[in-house]
């Protein structure tokens, strides 16, 4: 699975050494030379399994699918992207950690009146 990009329809074997890449740039972390780059292309797809052919020079919309199941193989790259963002300094800590900055109300002060107030408990 492609970490950089995120909807990969189709798998492409590497003209250079014969393996097989979700984009470019997982060849590039995986592999210590460059990828070669060649105007036929060799795919896989990744609904049906199956490889096929496409010369680059050629390309149509036509050729935007997968010549066995009718996939769409070419579609704009998504990237990953952070789920949620956190507003503190440290992204590990818990939100009931937090401290609750807000004003709290001034109680009144209870007299011998308050009716569930002992009088022996007020001083």
């Amino acid at each position: 699975m492609c970490k950089h990009i995120l909807n990969a329809q189709v798998s492409i074997r590497s003209a250079c050494c014969k393996k097989w890449f979700d984009c470019a740039e997982c060849h590039a972390e995986q592999e210590k030379h460059e990828l070669l780059k060649k105007n036929e292309m060799v795919f896989a797809c990744k609904k049906c399994k199956k490889c096929f052919r496409k010369d680059a020079e050629e390309f149509e919309e036509a050729d935007e699918y997968c010549p066995h199941c009718d996939n769409h193989f070419v579609l704009e790259a998504l990237t990953p992207k952070a789920a949620i963002t956190v507003e503190g300094e440290d992204e590990r800590m818990d939100n009931r950690m937090l401290k609750d900055d807000r004003v709290k109300p001034k109680q009144q002060p209870r007299t011998m009146f308050d009716p569930d107030l002992d009088a022996d408990k007020l001083g």
